[in-house]
C-alpha cells in the first residue's frame, strides 16, 4: 500500500495547481482607442468584445509599451519599459532572408511565459511574435512558450494569405501559389475570388489556438493571442465586407495602393470587416472557454499593441487604405501609430475575471504594458523576477483602488526619436530626440486636456524638470539604441 502516499500527494498537487486561474491575453494589432463599440465606436460591429466589457472592467487610461509592434511586445513580455527594454524600435534581424524576423531578445531576457512556466503553467502563443527568428535566442520556444504557431516575422504578417506560418521551430506551407491579386496592384482590382483557393492565416492560427486550449484544459495555462487584425494589408473575409454599407465607399472610391500595401476596392468596408472578423475570433475563444467550463477560473484580457494606422503621403487615405478619420479611430486623441501622443499609445483594455471583477465596471487607473507581468505573477502566485518596471494591477481589478509605484516612461527610437513620461495627470513629451535639433519638452494635463492641445510647459517649468529627471534616472543605456541626448548625462 506504499503507493497510496505518493498518489495522494500527486492528487493534492494537481488539485492545488488546478486552482490557479488560467490566463488568456488577447492582443489586437493596430486597433485604435475608439474602434470598439464599448469605447464609443458607432460604425464598426464588435459585439463579442463589447460583451466582454459588460462582463468585466474597462480601462480608460491604459497604455501600450510602445507605439509600434516589436517594442510593444518586448515591453509586454519582459515587463521592462522602453527606457530599459532590449527592443526600443522596430528592426529586422538582418539574416538575409525574405522574412528575416525581427532583432532577437537575448537569452538573458526573462519573459512572462518563463515566469509562469515556473509557476506550473503551460504556455502557448498564437499570432504575431516579432521578437526574434526561430533559430535565435529570441525564438518563442526558447523564451518560455511550450507551443507557438503563427507569424514569427512581422513582414510575413503583412499578408493574411502568406506562403507559410511558423510552427514551433519549423514552418508550415499554407499557400503554395502566388495570389493573383498581387499582379494587379496598380489597377486596384483585387477581388474576393483571388483568394478562393487560399488559406486565410487568421483562421488557421485560431484553429491551432483552440487545439492548444482543448489539450490543456485540465492544466493551468497561459494562452497568448497576438492576433494580426486589423493591421494592413487589407485582407478581410468577403462575408464581413458584404455586411457593411456600399455607400461608405461610393464617394471615397477604391484604394489603389498609393500609400503602400495591396489595394482594396472597398477600403472603408474592408477595414471595418477586419475588426469585426477579429471580434468574431475573440467570441470563438470565449465560447470555447465556456464549453470546457473554464469561464469562472480564467482571467481574460483584451487590448491592442498601439494606436490605429498613421497617414501616408496621399491625404485621402492612411497607410494601406485605412480611413481612420471616417471611423473616429482615436476618439479625438492626438496622434496615430508611431507617435507617443495619446492616439499612438492609449489603447483599449478590457479584463474579465468572474467572481473577482465587478461586471460592467470601469477604471481610470493610469496603467500600461509593464504592469501585466507583475499582475499575472501575483494572480498565479509565482515569483516575479527582480527589476520589473510595472505595478501590480490586481487592486484596480478587484478593489477599485490603485496607486502606481512610479511614473510611466517611453523611450521610443523610431520616427526621429520620441520620449514621454506620464505621472498622471501630467504628461511630458519630447519629439525629435535623436536629431541634431531635438524639440523642447511639452507638458499636458491629461485630466483636462486628453487631446494634448494646450502645451503648459512654459507655465509649469518645475513639473517639466521633475518629469525629465524621472526619465533620466529611470533608464539604461543601450548599445543598439543610442540616445546621445541623454546617454552622456550623469544621473543623480
Amino acid at each position: 500500500m506504499k503507493w497510496i502516499i505518493p498518489f495522494l500527494a500527486t492528487a493534492a498537487l494537481a488539485s492545488s495547481e488546478q486552482k490557479k486561474p488560467n490566463i488568456v491575453f488577447i492582443l489586437a494589432d493596430d486597433l485604435g482607442y475608439g474602434e470598439l463599440g464599448c469605447y464609443g465606436q458607432k460604425k464598426i460591429k464588435t459585439p463579442n468584445i463589447d460583451r466582454l466589457a459588460s462582463e468585466g472592467i474597462k480601462f480608460t487610461h491604459h497604455y501600450t509599451g510602445a507605439p509600434v509592434c516589436a517594442p510593444a511586445r518586448c515591453v509586454l513580455l519582459t515587463g521592462r519599459h522602453l527606457g530599459n527594454a532590449e527592443i526600443r524600435s522596430n528592426g529586422d534581424s538582418k539574416n538575409g532572408r525574405k522574412f528575416p524576423g525581427q532583432w532577437p531578445i537575448t537569452a538573458g531576457a526573462v519573459t512572462l511565459a518563463e515566469a509562469l512556466q515556473k509557476g506550473g503553467y503551460v504556455s502557448g502563443g498564437f499570432g504575431k511574435w516579432g521578437l526574434g527568428p526561430t533559430d535565435t535566442s529570441g525564438s518563442p520556444i526558447k523564451q518560455g512558450f511550450n507551443r507557438f504557431y503563427g507569424y514569427n516575422c512581422q513582414r510575413n504578417a503583412h499578408s493574411f494569405f502568406p506562403p507559410f506560418l511558423d510552427d514551433n521551430e519549423k514552418i508550415e506551407i499554407i499557400n503554395e501559389s502566388p495570389i493573383p491579386g498581387h499582379q494587379r496592384k496598380a489597377e486596384g482590382e483585387v477581388k474576393a475570388d483571388d483568394y478562393r483557393d487560399q488559406t486565410y492565416a487568421p483562421d488557421r492560427i485560431l484553429e491551432e489556438a483552440l487545439e492548444f486550449l482543448d489539450e490543456n484544459k485540465e492544466k493551468p495555462f497561459f494562452l497568448y493571442l497576438p492576433f494580426v487584425e486589423p493591421h494592413v494589408a487589407m485582407h478581410p473575409p468577403q462575408e464581413w465586407i458584404d455586411r457593411y454599407p456600399k455607400e461608405w465607399d461610393d464617394k471615397k472610391g477604391p484604394y489603389r495602393g498609393q500609400n503602400g500595401y495591396l489595394p482594396h476596392p472597398r477600403p472603408r468596408a474592408g477595414y471595418a470587416a477586419m475588426i469585426s472578423d477579429l471580434d468574431e475570433h475573440v467570441g470563438t475563444i470565449l465560447e470555447r472557454l465556456k464549453k470546457h467550463g473554464l469561464e469562472e477560473n480564467t482571467i481574460v484580457v483584451f487590448t491592442s499593441d498601439n494606436g490605429t494606422t498613421h497617414p501616408g503621403r496621399d491625404p485621402k487615405f492612411h497607410i494601406g487604405g485605412v480611413d481612420a478619420p471616417f471611423f473616429n479611430s482615436t476618439a479625438g486623441l492626438r496622434g496615430w501609430k508611431g507617435s507617443v501622443n495619446e492616439g499612438g499609445i492609449r489603447v483599449p483594455a478590457i479584463v474579465r475575471w468572474p467572481g473577482k471583477i465587478k461586471p460592467g465596471s470601469s477604471t481610470s487607473a493610469p496603467s500600461y504594458f509593464p504592469d501585466w507581468f507583475p499582475t499575472f505573477c501575483a494572480i498565479a502566485k509565482t515569483a516575479a523576477p527582480k527589476g520589473l518596471d510595472g505595478t501590480d494591477l490586481t487592486p484596480a481589478l478587484t478593489k477599485g483602488t490603485f496607486k502606481r509605484t512610479k511614473p510611466m516612461i517611453w523611450e521610443f527610437h523610431g520616427y526621429s526619436g520620441q520620449l514621454a513620461v506620464i505621472d498622471f495627470p501630467w504628461k511630458a513629451v519630447r519629439q525629435k530626440a535623436k536629431t541634431k535639433k531635438p524639440g523642447d519638452w511639452q507638458l499636458y494635463n491629461l485630466e483636462k486636456d486628453a487631446a494634448e492641445a494646450n502645451d503648459l510647459a512654459a507655465k509649469h517649468p518645475k513639473i517639466v524638470n521633475r518629469l525629465e529627471k524621472v526619465f533620466k534616472n529611470d533608464r539604461t543605456k543601450s548599445e543598439r539604441n543610442k540616445l546621445p541626448l541623454y546617454d552622456l548625462v550623469k544621473q543623480k
